[in-house]
């Protein structure tokens, strides 16, 4: 009999998909069948206008992972349904807080006998979906399931979502994986607070540093979100954005800061054609060029020559920055670069066999790994 593990958050974009990335393969490698899906889906490529949804909803993050990791059609569990204001806001005039019917094919699923693993990602925090009957907590008790929990991890203060979440799932909360720790911080996380959380019954089954790569943004993305006009090098949009700098100083001033940034988006207004240059000679990912004017065209055959996108917007430059800003680290992971980093991340940094021997796995799946 195969097992089924939710894997949820208390926050949206904790480090859920590359949690699984590094799970699922774990039991891929050592020959074992993984199945994965969302019980309520957020992202669908094709959403439905009217609300209607006539066959099997299946995320779009849920076809990225399957996709990196090799899954069949028959290996993606179906979503039972999708969030969306279309829907939420029919089922709360219907007073309906049931999950769908598709809800017993889920159930059905998970209580099928499998040589494997099933794997769920929950919502985006332990209280989304609770009008589709569908929130993370919701569905460990239904279906009554081990959770694993992916947490980012600040400050002590962070402890207290964990509590509340430990409240709410009790049993049913296996452990934790704690997320983007500065990484001179690692150390001490895994000394002391690994050693108080399982004082207050809750076990910590990795510690994993925070990631510039894994929150950054493409260039195509920051110009979908800024609804931005690209100038040059269209081709290069999939370039990660790891950092923003904005040019509002003096050249000297801006060739210094340039220097030690890396993966930059630079903002700056149209009319500084020199900081643009400049920056167009540092670790510079794009430009984006705000206010009234175009680029002058020996600033357009350099970022040719460099591949570097020219985006220009309509925005103010502050308006500009306060979009990249709310980017980074709030993208899902759908970049293959992303998920090479996140297979070696979860490896490296989470207690895997200890995460299956609390999970009552097979002994065999430790020799064969």
């Amino acid at each position: 009999m195969g097992k089924t593990l939710l894997i949820g958050s208390c926050e949206p974009f904790s480090g859920k998909s590359a949690l699984v990335l590094g799970i699922a393969r774990k039991f891929i490698q050592s020959k074992k069948l993984v199945r994965f899906g969302k019980p309520l889906a957020t992202t669908l490529e094709v959403a439905p206008n009217s609300g209607e949804i006539t066959s099997k909803i299946i995320d779009d993050d849920v076809r990225f992972i399957g996709k990196t990791l090799g899954l069949s059609e028959e290996q993606l569990i179906p979503s039972v349904d999708y969030l969306s204001s279309y829907i939420s806001e029919k089922r709360l005039f219907a007073s309906n807080l049931e999950p769908g019917n598709d809800f017993e094919r889920l159930k059905k699923t998970v209580l099928e006998p499998l040589e494997g693993i099933n794997i769920l990602e929950g919502a985006g925090s332990l209280n989304e979906g609770l009008l589709y009957g569908l929130s993370l907590v919701e569905v460990a008790k239904k279906l009554d399931l081990p959770v694993l929990l992916v947490h980012p991890w600040k400050d002590s203060r962070s402890v207290e979502e964990l509590l509340a979440a430990k409240q709410q799932l009790r049993d049913h909360l296996v452990g934790v994986v704690l997320n983007a720790v500065t990484p001179n911080e690692i150390n001490n996380i895994e000394s002391k607070v690994t050693t108080s959380l399982r004082d207050l019954g809750i076990d910590v089954f990795g510690v994993m540093p925070r990631s510039p790569l894994l929150r950054s943004v493409t260039v195509e993305e920051l110009s979908r979100r800024l609804d931005a006009r690209v100038i040059c090098c269209s081709e290069s949009l999939e370039l990660m954005v790891e950092t923003l700098s904005i040019g509002a100083m003096s050249v000297n001033s801006a060739m210094e800061f340039f220097r030690r940034r890396r993966n930059m988006a630079v903002v700056t207004g149209a009319d500084r054609t020199d900081l643009q240059l400049a920056a167009l000679e540092a670790s510079t990912q794009c430009l984006i060029l705000t206010g009234a004017g175009e680029p002058l065209p020996q600033l357009v055959n350099r970022a040719e020559e460099l591949e570097v996108p020219l985006l220009k917007v309509d925005r103010d430059t502050l308006s500009t920055v306060e979009v990249i800003e709310n980017a980074f680290g709030h993208v899902r992971l759908h970049e293959s670069v992303k998920a090479s980093y996140a297979f070696r991340l979860v490896e490296d940094h989470c207690d895997l066999n200890r995460l299956f021997e609390a999970l009552e796995l097979n002994p065999k799946f430790h020799e064969n790994s």
